[in-house]
């Protein structure tokens, strides 16, 4: 026995079918992309803020606060971090000369990824 499918199923099974073709083949969001490469600055992020930020602001993060803020409550401001590291700010020396913009974009991708929430 042979079923007949009728023409406006035929047509939804079609139309999915288009539909999860183009999904499958659309890139991923620019949310998504940042994400992945935000993940891939952490490693370096860490490494440079242990070598240049660590000795102020506390290994992982964790300091007393006497001396520099404890980063994991920075506000999630990219423009204000990357302008204090660059600039400076109350006893934090400039670091514009030290640091090249994308090792401060690694360490602000650490950073941001340890936020307390």
């Amino acid at each position: 026995m042979t079923s007949k499918v009728s023409k406006p199923t035929a047509a939804s099974f079609a139309a999915v079918a288009v539909a999860a073709a183009v999904w499958m083949t659309t890139p991923a969001t620019a949310q998504q992309q940042a994400a992945v490469s935000d993940q891939a600055l952490i490693g370096p992020g860490k490494t440079h803020y242990a070598q240049k930020c660590s000795h102020c602001h506390g290994p992982n993060m964790v300091t007393a606060g006497t001396v520099a803020p404890d980063l994991r409550t920075f506000p999630d401001d990219n423009e204000r971090f990357t302008a204090t590291v660059k600039h400076g700010k109350n006893n934090m020396p400039p670091w514009k000369d030290i640091l090249s913009d994308q090792e401060i974009t690694e360490i602000w991708a650490f950073v941001s990824s340890r936020r307390k929430q």
